[in-house]
C-alpha cells in the first residue's frame, strides 16, 4: 500500500468528522488581540471542518497551563487539544513540562516528523524544537512552537491529515 492509504481503507487519513479542539496559546507577552499564531490555528482548524470548543491565552507557567488545560480535557465535546508556544529550550518554555506533568504519554513520531519538516524550512535550528504529541486522558495534546510558520506546518502537514484517524483509534 502507498504511503497515503486510500480513503476507503480502514487506515484512512482523512474523513469528514468534525472534531472539537482546544487551542491554548502560551505567552507572557501576547494578548488575544495580537495572538497571530493562535488565531491562525483556529482559522486552519475551522477551514479543515473542525470546531474550536475553547480558545484562550495562558501565562507561561507549568501550573497555569496545566490548570487551564486539564479541565478542558474532561469535557465531552473536546477531542483534541494544542498548546502554541513554550516548546523551545529557554527556562521560560514550559508547555512541554506542563503536559508531561499531566501524565502525557509521548507519541514520538509527531515530533520527529515535525523537526524533519522544520529542518527543510529553518535548517539546523529545527533540532532545538520540543514540539510534540502526547496522549493525556486518552486525548491527543499537541505542543506546538509559537511561530506562524510552525503552526501552519504542524497543522497542514501533520495534524489535519491524520487527526481523525488518531481520534478513531483512541476511541476503539
Amino acid at each position: 500500500m502507498s504511503a497515503h492509504a486510500s480513503a476507503g481503507s480502514r487506515h484512512h487519513l482523512g474523513g469528514n468528522r468534525s472534531l472539537g479542539f482546544v487551542v491554548l496559546s502560551v505567552s507572557d507577552t501576547h494578548t488575544e488581540d495580537d495572538d497571530v499564531s493562535g488565531h491562525l490555528a483556529v482559522d486552519l482548524l475551522k477551514s479543515g471542518g473542525h470546531h474550536v470548543v475553547h480558545y484562550g491565552l495562558v501565562a507561561n507557567s507549568v501550573a497555569d497551563v496545566r490548570d487551564r488545560l486539564e479541565p478542558y480535557l474532561g469535557e465531552i465535546p473536546v477531542e483534541v487539544a494544542m498548546t502554541i508556544g513554550g516548546t523551545g529550550v529557554s527556562s521560560r518554555d514550559l508547555s512541554v513540562a506542563a503536559v508531561e506533568a499531566m501524565g502525557g504519554r509521548l507519541l514520538p513520531g509527531f515530533g520527529e516528523l515535525y523537526r524533519s519538516l522544520s529542518f527543510a524550512e529553518v535548517g539546523a535550528l529545527a533540532w532545538m524544537s520540543r514540539a510534540g504529541a502526547y496522549l493525556v486522558h486518552n486525548k491527543p495534546v499537541f505542543t506546538l512552537p509559537g511561530s506562524e510558520r510552525a503552526v501552519r506546518t504542524a497543522l497542514e502537514q501533520l495534524i489535519l491529515p491524520a487527526i481523525q484517524h488518531l481520534v478513531e483509534e483512541l476511541e476503539r
